[in-house]
């Protein structure tokens, strides 16, 4: 199966801090892999590092020359203009897309209809409400039509019934186009099983296990790859 992109035994180190150590990891095409792990395990630095934000002190980091890739961070940054404008401004600015501007707000409008916040479009983007924004950002990085959509936390900071609406938009685009592959991390368990089709668990900048979602899940299994994943989905770890 192809591949997006691979890391190779990658390492990241600020001073005496070490935020990743010997990672390796493969992206296919049409995979849904989740992070997990404590905070600070790695998992926002591996996730920049496979976006190109950041670039490891050890390691290869090799990527589809045309490989289309956009980021939903934890909390998305807005201009003060419209939420319309705030996506047409990016879609225009994507030299891959070479949209005129009329054309850049023909298709944020579009992508605003999908999230059901067209009715929020000339509303400036900063004053709406946090599961609003997330939809917007998602919405904004989706209407880039990426092959790889990388995903920090999507929902971490919303209530419910946001996160509720976030979590049914990712996997309703996922599902829209197989091909396209997700990367995101996730303290929320149950919402792993629900999108992820494999599982990678981060301890101290490591990879101690990476699997199939049912393998993950599997008690037996998971204990026998790595007893300290299996005590962090049990909960007695941080």
């Amino acid at each position: 199966m192809k591949a997006w992109v691979s890391v190779q035994n990658i390492s990241v180190q600020w001073g005496a801090v070490q935020g990743l150590s010997q990672v390796t990891l493969t992206l296919k095409v049409g995979e849904r892999v989740a992070l997990i792990g404590a905070n600070g395990s790695g998992k926002s630095t591996l996730l920049r590092v496979v976006h190109g934000l950041i670039a490891p002190t050890q390691g290869q980091v090799w990527s589809l020359p045309s490989l289309r890739q956009a980021m939903l961070f934890q909390r998305p940054h807005l201009l003060r203009m419209s939420a319309l404008n705030n996506m047409a401004l990016g879609l225009w600015l994507d030299r891959q897309q070479r949209l005129t501007w009329t054309q850049a707000r023909h298709q944020a409008w579009a992508a605003l209809a999908r999230v059901g916040l067209q009715d929020v479009a000339d509303q400036i983007g900063r004053t709406l409400s946090g599961g609003q924004l997330q939809r917007l950002a998602l919405a904004r990085a989706w209407a880039r039509n990426p092959q790889l959509l990388v995903l920090d936390e999507p929902t971490a900071s919303l209530d419910p019934h946001a996160k509720r609406e976030v979590e049914a938009l990712i996997h309703s685009f996922s599902q829209s186009k197989p091909d396209v592959s997700l990367l995101f991390s996730s303290h929320n368990l149950g919402q792993v099983k629900r999108l992820a089709s494999r599982v990678v668990y981060l301890e101290q900048g490591r990879v101690l296990a990476d699997l199939p979602v049912a393998e993950f899940f599997n008690p037996e299994r998971l204990q026998a790859v790595s007893p300290q994943a299996q005590l962090f989905v049990q909960g007695k770890l941080p």
